[in-house]
């Protein structure tokens, strides 16, 4: 090499850049990946009762209704006498109770009703008259 050569330098902010490519941490950033039947956004999408409970309720109620008992108490919805009255059910996904969360801002009049008609005629439930939207219209004031 020549004394009086000069060294082409990159500017620090490329060599930095490269180094982050190189590593794999100056990538564009992926789009999340899904899982196929999850909601996605502030609202949950699923429109059926028994999709509804599938993706909200079961991870706590289990898939089978039977609720559970370990970190906390989970109960059971199968064989409930409180869900003979349809608007104690929709009350309480509306608004919540003790250790439930309230999920009626993340659900529809109509997917309210979905899920509270489908857990009463599920899990050895047979309550025959149904939610409508206008009862959970009600209960949401």
């Amino acid at each position: 090499m020549r004394r009086n050569a000069r060294i082409r330098r990159s500017p620090p902010c490329l060599v930095v850049a490269a180094a982050l490519v190189t590593a794999g941490l100056l990538l564009p950033a992926a789009a999340p990946a899904q899982t196929p039947g999850f909601s996605t956004g502030y609202r949950f999408t699923e429109h059926s009762g028994a999709e509804l409970y599938a993706n909200v309720c079961q991870a706590c109620h289990m898939p089978d209704g039977k609720g559970a008992t370990g970190a906390a108490t989970y109960p059971a919805l199968a064989g409930d006498g409180n869900l003979v009255a349809g608007g104690y059910a929709v009350h309480v996904v509306v608004h919540g109770l003790r250790g439930m969360p309230p999920l009626g801002n993340l659900m529809t009049d109509e997917q309210v009703a979905a899920v509270v008609n489908y857990v009463r005629t599920h899990f050895g439930n047979s309550y025959g008259d149904t939610v409508s939207t206008d009862d959970v219209k009600a209960a949401r004031q």
